[in-house]
């Protein structure tokens, strides 16, 4: 009897440090003397190819993509007010990081409503930019992922939320 697995060839994923990419295979791997059965996920963008032991999917973090109401939850939280604190660059960096790696699409909208341009009192630093970009590019492509869209269409509908506040 074959296994069940928790992915199938061409679905979507979310694998935390890297985003969205998509299951291209299952394949067996041979380390040294064990056998692995590993999902090769494709993330088109980076031009790079995962490959996760099945049995280590879940506790990397890897998960389906969202459902249409915790992207909701995140289009809410891009609508509050930012909350910027008064700590030292590097300290909200690292804060930040740990939140757009985290794979929580809440979690990145929170890293865009915070760093977003047009929000802040003076004018951004080229780190605070990236960080912004990655977030807005991150949580796009997951947005795109689940609405069957363009990476670029959903960044727009997420700067649309974010200026309408």
């Amino acid at each position: 009897m074959a296994e069940k697995l928790a992915y199938k060839l061409g679905d979507y994923v979310v694998y935390p440090s890297h985003g969205v990419g998509k299951v291209t295979g299952i394949e067996i791997q041979e380390v040294g003397d064990i056998k692995l059965k590993v999902f090769v996920i494709s993330f088109e963008k980076e031009k790079m190819t995962l490959r996760v032991p099945v049995n280590k999917a879940t506790t990397a973090g890897m998960r389906k993509l969202s459902s249409p109401s915790a992207m909701q939850e995140a289009l809410s939280t891009l609508r509050r007010p930012a909350r910027v604190k008064r700590v030292m660059w590097s300290r909200r960096a690292q804060e930040y990081e740990s939140k757009l790696h985290s794979g929580n699409p809440v979690s990145i909208a929170e890293v865009i409503r915070d760093l977003h341009p047009g929000r802040g009192p003076a004018e951004q630093s080229y780190s605070e930019r990236q960080m912004y970009e990655a977030a807005l590019e991150r949580l796009a492509r997951e947005l795109a992922a689940i609405e069957k869209t363009d990476p670029d269409s959903a960044a727009q509908k997420l700067e649309k939320v974010l200026q309408a506040v």
